[in-house]
């Protein structure tokens, strides 16, 4: 089969590979669309070590069975495999699995390819009036909806005003889950303008190039995760609010400990999603209540190194680049 294979820092090729091995309880997916995210760039760039190369990256998966029961059943995918039997898989919060494995990093490989394993449990049926191409989005906005969940639990439902800090895929995904979730004021902060313009123009999001000097939000979701938007988290935030933290930028620095403090606010560190959150994300998409979800740019996987030099190069308005495998099951 063919693979977009990750070589070293900024260098990836298009070659032939081995066929995954399918183990017992894993099917066979035939993929459809793959999206580029941020962690597929923190890798590409060379930040992350968790990511060695040679590697095949990409977790955000759609696709069709091939082979066994299920064959021809059109799939989104989970890419988070954990054990399903310690206390946090027994809890619900089986993405704190200390066991738990993602595709697109050892000893799973990605999806960049014409085929990936996945165990049974880990994929969700997509109704045939769904597009594949739409499907593969439940994974990076079922980020945005686990972390609003907590983050509106913490508030108790009290939450009128949102900020969301970034405006690629994930803090897209968090706006959408925002107002999915009954939050009827949420604002998106971007500076770069070619995306700004988009997500006014065609995603229909309120947005700002930078964060307002003097309103103060019920809830701060920083999607970048560098000191900077932590800074303007902290700020942003009102009294009592809740800074939810999904971005992954760098380790540390910008937060404001002492008005945390002296002003109670919380801050809630998100990693991924549990599995029920993938599934209420994936019917959300089902039943329409996270829109159209046309903010996608699709092509093919054989050009993806040239998708990941425009991505690097902030030319890509779109908040969310597909791959399409020369094999996948419907073209689009």
């Amino acid at each position: 089969m063919k693979a977009l294979v990750y070589q070293g820092p900024e260098a990836l090729s298009y070659q032939d590979v081995q066929e995954p091995a399918l183990e017992l309880g894993n099917q066979l997916i035939r993929i459809a669309c793959v999206g580029i995210c941020g962690s597929d760039m923190h890798a590409y760039l060379g930040h992350d070590n968790r990511r060695p190369a040679p590697l095949i990256l990409g977790h955000e998966v759609s696709g069709v069975i091939e082979g066994g029961a299920r064959n021809g059943e059109r799939v989104t995918v989970n890419p988070l495999v954990t054990c399903g039997s310690c206390a946090a898989c027994m809890e619900g919060r089986d993405n704190l699995c200390p066991e738990r494995q993602i595709i697109s990093m050892p000893p799973r490989e990605g999806g960049f390819a014409d085929l990936v394993a996945i165990p049974n449990r880990n994929l969700v049926t997509v109704p045939e009036d769904i597009a594949l191409s739409k499907a593969a989005l439940a994974e990076p906005i079922a980020c945005g909806w686990h972390t609003v969940k907590l983050s509106l639990a913490t508030l108790s439902g009290s939450c009128s005003t949102a900020l969301v800090l970034g405006g690629g895929a994930i803090g897209l995904g968090a706006a959408l889950s925002l107002k999915a979730q009954g939050v009827d004021s949420v604002t998106i902060v971007e500076p770069n303008p070619l995306r700004r313009a988009y997500l006014a123009d065609v995603c229909a999001q309120s947005v700002l190039a930078v964060a307002p000097d003097s309103d103060l939000f019920d809830l701060v979701i920083d999607g970048v995760g560098y000191a900077a938007t932590r800074a303007t988290a902290s700020s942003c935030v009102r009294p009592g609010g809740v800074i939810g933290h999904i971005g992954l930028g760098e380790d540390g620095g910008g937060l404001d400990i002492r008005r945390m403090t002296l002003q109670e606010i919380t801050f809630i560190g998100t990693y991924t999603y549990t599995a029920k959150d993938f599934e209420q994300t994936a019917q959300a998409i089902f039943d329409g209540r996270l829109g159209s979800l046309d903010w996608t740019e699709i092509r093919p996987l054989a050009d993806g190194a040239n998708a990941f030099s425009d991505i690097r190069s902030d030319v890509v308005a779109a908040p969310k680049v597909l791959l399409q495998p020369e094999t996948a099951p419907e073209r689009s």
